[in-house]
């Protein structure tokens, strides 16, 4: 069975600019130009760039058209960023990922009760409460994550970990100043459609385009849950690498 001729023109386009025909940065072909080229409906142009910025190729901008994404992708080296020597260091487990590009990130604190899934992961009691750690990551002036971790209160309250600025190495180096070393970490990861509140915190090209959820626990030496981040990523955004021997 032939493909729709909307997914016809958009593997065409998609094929351009692979071949380098529209580089980024660059306006693709608009509506009007694919009705004259292809003699098609309106809605099937409108369907064939719909195609390209669902896959995060492409985005719109109003009132301009279509243009080939110039964002390039993070690389997300899941198994080297959270090694030891890099916070015990004093370096921050996100400049993996920045590699030297703009980063800036917007952070709130906040101590009150958890969710009841947070306070089962961290073995709360129900009248315990959490640090609240919410960040929205904007790296070369696109947001492209949003992360929430959550501390027990008991532990971190009186730390820079209730700060905006955790210092160097970050929050794990102060756990490890605490007492509360992570040893071990885990991550769930997995692709779902974006809730409208974080489409717009992530400047998502188009209501259809996906994201990522990684939920990572830290864990001591002793098997403590010391801290739940729950993380949505643009999944146009990234790479996600794992990089480990047989």
């Amino acid at each position: 069975m032939p493909e729709p001729k909307y997914r016809q023109i958009a593997n065409e386009l998609r094929a351009a600019i692979r071949a380098g025909e529209y580089g980024p940065g660059d306006r693709l072909p608009g509506e009007n130009d694919l009705m004259g080229r292809y003699g098609i409906a309106r809605m099937t142009a409108r369907q064939a760039l719909g195609v390209l910025t669902t896959e995060g190729v492409a985005a719109a901008r109003k009132g301009a058209g279509v243009f080939v994404r110039d964002f390039t992708p993070i690389i997300r080296e899941a198994l080297t960023r959270l090694s030891h020597e890099r916070w015990a260091g004093g370096v921050s487990i996100w400049s993996a990922d920045a590699e030297g590009r703009d980063l800036s990130i917007h952070t709130t604190v906040s101590e009150t009760g958890p969710p009841e899934h947070i306070a089962a992961l961290l073995a709360l009691d129900e009248a315990e409460r959490v640090v609240v750690r919410a960040r929205r990551f904007i790296l070369d002036g696109k947001p492209v994550l949003l992360s929430t971790s959550y501390f027990p209160a008991n532990l971190v309250a009186d730390s820079a970990i209730a700060r905006e600025d955790t210092g160097p190495g970050g929050s794990y180096a102060r756990l490890a100043e605490l007492g509360h070393a992570p040893a071990h970490f885990r991550e769930d990861v997995r692709a779902r459609m974006p809730q409208p509140e974080e489409a717009d915190a992530l400047e998502l090209p188009s209501a259809g385009t996906p994201v990522v959820d990684i939920v990572r626990t830290a864990l001591t030496d002793a098997g403590a849950v010391i801290e739940v981040n729950e993380m949505t990523l643009d999944a146009s955004a990234y790479i996600l690498r794992y990089d480990f021997s047989a």
